[in-house]
């Protein structure tokens, strides 16, 4: 069989890779073309471990389908490709009998398939269903707590006015005090469980509130960018809650990125999204707000666990901020998650567009 007589692959949208024995490309379809950037002429003769770097999970599948002549599928495959960023795809490698025979002889079909859509949907299930959980403990974590604070003031108040020497005044005020910040911690816990109040909603005004407050905190050290895409259309949703989900976010990036001994920058993106799946639910056009810094970025040991609740990375730090955020941002329907590398992080916030 010759490259021609694969002519037929070329209406596939799955990407199509044939070598041959020696795993040499001999053929791509358009397809490949496009998902890996190159073209035909530039790939064939090429050796698939120098088409792709980290391709130690992509050679154990061929030899696997090779061993037992059998066609072999490797659902969750991550190869680095040239002068682009890694990729995340299923491959189902098939042995093509041409040569007669010998197993090793033998060519190879190599079917890629991108599975960026289904790890992010699978992402989002598993960030809505953590964020469903997080509410229920804090809203259970919160009441437990709030109803004894309140008798332990009052008892430390009524405790105080009998006391007869000053010096003891000191430790009733201690337990006041104490009961008053954690009824305040209480009161933060609380708060996303207020319904939304909901109206026609410009995020570029969300996002320049946030950049007032944020400049306003940080006046030295930190440098904010902006890039958005003036088409956006309005959203609904509670405005005041927005903004505050957005400040939790940037705030914690100014603070990462503060006393650093260099200029930080945080840079707000914005861009409109078209056929997005959020919550389940399939929408036409989502927001896309994304808020980087170049911090050190998350420390690996956190981040699996950044948007539990009391849980911080910074000496002093509540562990709310996140939490509250993606609170309020579900509450929206929307979902938000982060990447991060040493010098790079960044969050991206989507918001779907309620159209009647």
């Amino acid at each position: 069989m010759t490259p021609a007589a694969l002519s037929g692959l070329d209406l596939l949208a799955t990407a199509v890779v044939l070598v041959d024995a020696g795993l040499a490309v001999r053929y791509v379809n358009p397809a490949a073309e496009n998902l890996f950037e190159t073209s035909i002429k530039n790939v064939t003769g090429e050796s698939l471990n120098n088409l792709f770097s980290d391709s130690a999970v992509l050679m154990a599948a061929i030899q696997y389908a090779r061993v037992n002549s059998c066609c072999y599928t490797e659902h969750d495959l991550e190869l680095g490709v040239s002068g682009r960023a890694r990729l995340h795809l299923s491959c189902t490698v098939t042995p093509v009998a041409l040569s007669g025979g010998d197993p090793e002889g033998e060519e190879l079909l190599l079917e890629f398939r991108h599975i960026q859509q289904q790890l992010r949907i699978a992402r989002e299930e598993r960030l809505l269903d953590q964020s469903q959980a997080n509410r229920e403990l804090i809203r259970n974590l919160a009441h437990e707590i709030k109803n004894p604070l309140g008798g332990i003031r009052g008892a430390a108040q009524l405790l105080d006015r009998e006391l007869e020497r000053p010096s003891l005044h000191e430790y009733t005020q201690v337990i006041m005090k104490e009961a008053d910040r954690l009824q305040s911690l209480m009161d933060r816990l609380l708060t996303p469980h207020r319904l939304p109040q909901p109206g026609p909603i410009n995020v570029h005004e969300v996002l320049e509130r946030v950049r007032s407050l944020i400049q306003a905190e940080f006046p030295q050290g930190v440098t904010i960018r902006r890039d958005y895409d003036v088409s956006l259309p309005r959203i609904r949703g509670d405005k005041e809650q927005l903004i505050q989900a957005v400040l939790n976010i940037a705030r914690n990036a100014a603070q990462a990125i503060a006393g650093g001994g260099r200029e930080g920058e945080i840079l707000l993106r914005t861009r409109v999204l078209r056929q997005v799946t959020l919550a389940r639910r399939r929408y036409r056009h989502a927001v896309q707000l994304e808020i980087t810094d170049n911090g050190p970025g998350i420390p690996a040991d956190l981040q699996e666990r950044v948007f539990h609740p009391l849980v911080s990375g910074r000496a002093g730090g509540s562990g709310l901020g996140l939490t509250l955020a993606q609170a309020f941002i579900n509450q929206h329907h929307g979902i938000v998650w982060f990447e991060s590398v040493p010098g790079t992080t960044t969050f991206t916030i989507l918001l779907p567009v309620e159209e009647s």
